[in-house]
């Protein structure tokens, strides 16, 4: 067993950021977080490494809070507790519940359920591990249906593993055999599930002796290859009557290689009950990844890209499928604005990268390496070139008006207004704060080697090769009506005393 962080400090954290568990609510889920992660090899929580940009224990969350309408969560945290916590931060009906020691996942469960009072609530529990960052609210929402239907007492979501049997590390689901070790029929028993058999106490099993089992009164083998070789396995996501649950919880044994507690020991627990137990697999497969290694956290990254490449691929222009980002807060908006049946012209480069907050409008092209993220709102007909970088600082926005291109290798950002028909002209650097915003107006040209900060810029001004800190830009207009360009504009130097010319080289 393994203590974790801080435990005081833990304990406090975690009461301090947990809401009220709503009753009135006949549904909760629990989300496994305190784990490390030991074979990931990184000093981050693996429940924190993102899957396209969103913490994967962030996304199993939001897939039950949009899957299943006003649900209860309960997060168990324990190894980097304090990270996990603040990334979930303080929302209504969500409480975390402290894993001191590592000692299973049935432990987990165990220190969960202490934060429903079992006089209160009658319903569902749904388990989840916080690592499955594939899985989306449509899924926990057919799982749910899928479940209530079948008027089981617990149910499972199982995977086809579709490598090689070596390469499966998951525990697989063990099911009624046509027939018993006499030869006679199951019967209606007949694929019902048995028991969930982890990959370590397959691997310490005799190879010449089966493997036997008991269910209903009948016994059933099964071969050290054949228990290796069945692809189904268990995803780690459950769902359980509340009242059968916290009957035989506490029941469970650490008899295993591990000496843990394991939350699949719950089926054989209920089977010896005689309530039902029913496995289902999801519709889509990849919504079942897990991931253990950095090279499925990669898989499992590229399929998020495919996802939204596929929801996107006819609506705008993406010129390489292998290599964008797009948040998923401005995938919806593009989805939105595709409602109105108006083409958007669209077009995303190489390397593109467009984070939370951006806003994008009709016939917007970023060029290749092109990086925005934050509050920046586009209007229409923009052209962005490559490796620029757009960007905002927190509750800050950009504006960038209609018919505006912006050049090679630009950096703008912060609290910023162009003008409709500007250009930004490359080697520029501009950057508005909240006590000085930058606004520039319209028709303005700015091009050289220029940097601008807090400024205010007239209409139809060109600014080229200068630096302008907090200063107005008035329009000013000659006697031949052609606009006064500002040029070379320097300010004085500071720390000029510091500076002196070499007279020998540096050898």
């Amino acid at each position: 067993m393994q203590s974790n962080d801080n435990g005081k400090e833990i304990y406090k954290l975690a009461e301090e950021f947990s809401s009220s568990f709503n009753y009135k609510v006949n549904e909760a889920a629990i989300i496994l977080a305190a784990g490390h992660g030991k074979r990931i090899k990184s000093q981050r929580s693996k429940m924190l490494h993102k899957i396209w940009e969103v913490p994967t224990v962030e996304r199993v969350y939001n897939a039950c809070r949009e899957g299943i309408k006003n649900i209860n969560l309960i997060v168990v945290v324990g190894i980097k507790a304090k990270d996990v916590i603040e990334v979930i931060g303080k929302r209504d009906s969500t409480l975390f519940a402290y894993q001191e020691f590592q000692n299973g996942t049935g432990h987990a469960v165990q220190i969960a359920l202490t934060k429903i009072d079992e006089k209160l609530f009658d319903g569902i529990v749904y388990i989840l591990p916080g690592d499955m960052g594939l899985i989306n609210a449509a899924t926990m929402q057919d799982f749910r249906e899928q479940f209530v239907e079948s008027k089981s007492d617990m149910m499972v979501l199982t995977g086809i593993y579709e490598g090689g049997p070596q390469g499966n590390l998951y525990g697989r689901i063990i099911r009624v055999k046509d027939t018993d070790i006499h030869g006679n029929s199951s019967g209606s028993d007949t694929g019902k599930v048995i028991e969930i058999l982890e990959h370590k106490d397959i691997q310490v099993l005799p190879d010449d002796k089966p493997y036997l089992v008991e269910f209903h009164g009948r016994k059933y083998s099964y071969s050290k290859t054949e228990l290796i070789e069945n692809n189904e396995f268990n995803s780690g996501v459950y769902a359980f009557k509340y009242k059968k649950l916290i009957q035989l919880v506490n029941k469970i044994s650490s008899d295993n290689v591990q000496k843990e507690i394991y939350i699949t020991d719950l089926i054989s627990l209920f089977n010896q009950k005689s309530f039902s137990v029913t496995a289902v697999s999801p519709k889509e497969k990849y919504v079942v990844m897990g991931f253990n290694n950095k090279s499925v956290l990669k898989e499992m990254e590229n399929v998020a890209r495919h996802q939204v490449y596929e929801k996107l691929k006819d609506i705008i222009e993406i010129q390489d499928p292998e290599d964008f980002f797009i948040h998923e807060s401005v995938v919806k908006n593009i989805l939105e604005m595709d409602k109105k049946n108006i083409p958007l012209d669209i077009t995303i480069g190489k390397g593109v990268y467009i984070g939370q907050g951006v806003k994008l409008n009709y016939n917007t092209e970023l060029k290749k390496n092109a990086f925005v993220t934050g509050n920046v709102h586009f209007g229409e007909n923009v052209v962005v070139w490559q490796n620029v970088h757009l960007s905002t600082f927190p509750n800050q926005i950009f504006k960038i008006g209609n018919n505006v291109e912006i050049y090679w290798g630009d950096i703008i950002k912060g609290n910023i207004v162009i003008g409709d028909g500007s250009r930004i002209e490359s080697s520029v650097n501009m950057t508005g704060s909240d006590e000085f915003p930058l606004r520039i107006g319209k028709n303005v040209l700015i091009k050289g080697t220029s940097y601008i900060f807090g400024s205010i810029i007239e209409d139809d001004v060109h600014i080229e090769h200068s630096v302008l800190i907090k200063k107005h830009v008035e329009r000013l207009a000659k006697k031949d009506g052609k606009i006064q360009p500002i040029k070379f504009y320097l300010p004085m130097p500071t720390g000029i005393d510091a500076i002196e010319d070499l007279e020998n080289p540096i050898t």
